[in-house]
């Protein structure tokens, strides 16, 4: 019989073999631009941090105020003691933000798809999912227990027949698709996708992780900029990425949110966030709707205009829409991390992304950009992307 350390180093041996080993660095300084991990300092391309927001002072105010009136922990689940002051003001700034009834606050965004998907749906109901949505919203709907199914990615017309075949089985029928991919960095075709679940009285939920803060009036994203928030039932968000701090969002009616009060489960038996966290959270949703943050969003996209010219003029191909989240797509694993490797000797810090966060032989260099780059930061990729990237 194999002891359980050794096969547990034959499944290591694996994924060495395969080119998909991974491991955790220690990073020495606050996000930004530049940090710093094993002595050295790098220009970051690498987080999702697109506003800069995660080391801005007003957040590190918040913090220590809510500390000094809160403390750092909040010692229960919502619904037992832990739901604090702190985290019903958020929940109050999102959904004014968002212009919905409600909000509800979760540990992290996998959390909050857990829990809405595992809450609406069951047995006999259906879950339509976009190929390319985050594994957050596939694992939850294999745990809702409803029929799977899986649309081409972007495509319409496969949605469409998916949703005929959906409605002649009868049940609840749930669309699911991110806004803005996290890894291609290109758009739901959003209001294809409504006209649809209209048509064939299916619901939407929108993960908007990776355009609430930088699309819309007042960032408040992508369904916003396309006029179709009112349109949609359950609004997806992070707090983690543009808006600087941690833990996911739903926004939607008053109904939705008291049912995931009542029944999710990744809510209801989970600590409460730190009111801290939260209480950054909520500075930064108000920092995002200032003039300061109108000012960080026009920076950050002329960033992001001259680096897709930039590569552009190197042979790659871009996103059809701007997106802070430029994909660099390379093939094979193998060659994905010796350029990794080559473009870390030059002082980047830009992670290959492999399988099975991508399909295999589409591993990346997934750059994502934020305002705190400066414009010399882009030139120096540019010119670093150049020299290391063998196509």
């Amino acid at each position: 019989m194999v002891g359980f350390d050794e096969q547990l180093g034959r499944d290591l041996d694996e994924i060495r073999d395969a080119g998909l080993w991974r491991e955790l660095r220690e990073i020495e300084s606050a996000q930004s631009a530049r940090i710093k991990f094993g002595g050295r300092e790098f220009i970051n391309f690498s987080s999702n941090d697109y506003l800069g927001l995660a080391a801005h002072p007003a957040l590190g105010r918040a913090v220590r105020e809510a500390v000094e009136q809160f403390g750092v922990g909040s010692g229960a689940s919502r619904l037992i003691c832990g739901s604090l002051q702190s985290h019903h003001e958020l929940e109050s700034a999102l959904a004014k933000w968002q212009g919905t009834e409600a909000a509800l606050v979760f540990s992290t965004g996998f959390a909050a798809a857990q829990g809405v998907l595992t809450s609406l749906l069951g047995l006999d109901d259906v879950v339509i999912l976009d190929k390319k949505a985050h594994a957050s919203m596939i694992d939850a709907a294999k745990l809702s227990g409803a029929t799977l199914r899986v649309f081409r990615h972007n495509d319409l017309e496969n949605l469409e027949k998916l949703l005929q075949w959906a409605a002649d089985r009868g049940g609840r029928v749930l669309v699911a698709s991110e806004s803005v991919f996290s890894m291609d960095g290109d758009h739901a075709p959003l209001a294809g996708i409504v006209e649809l679940k209209e048509r064939y009285g299916a619901w939407l939920m929108l993960d908007e992780a990776h355009a609430v803060g930088l699309y819309g009036p007042l960032g408040q994203g992508l369904a916003a900029a396309d006029g179709l928030g009112e349109r949609i039932e359950i609004r997806m968000g992070t707090l983690g990425k543009a808006v600087g701090a941690a833990s996911g969002f739903i926004c939607g009616s008053r109904q939705l949110v008291d049912l995931l009060v009542n029944k999710a489960r990744s809510f209801i038996f989970s600590t409460a966030p730190s009111p801290a966290v939260s209480a950054a959270a909520r500075a930064g949703v108000e920092l995002i709707q200032s003039a300061e943050g109108e000012k960080l969003r026009q920076q950050l996209w002329q960033r992001v205009g001259k680096l897709r010219r930039g590569v552009g003029s190197l042979g790659w191909e871009t996103p059809a829409e701007p997106s802070a989240i430029l994909p660099l797509i390379v093939g094979g694993e193998a060659k994905a991390v010796a350029t990794m490797e080559r473009l870390s000797e030059a002082g980047f810090f830009i992670p290959a992304i492999r399988y099975p966060t991508v399909p295999r032989n589409e591993a990346r260099l997934r750059v994502t950009l934020s305002a705190s780059h400066s414009v010399e930061d882009i030139q120096q990729l540019v010119n670093a992307l150049g020299q290391a990237v063998t196509r």
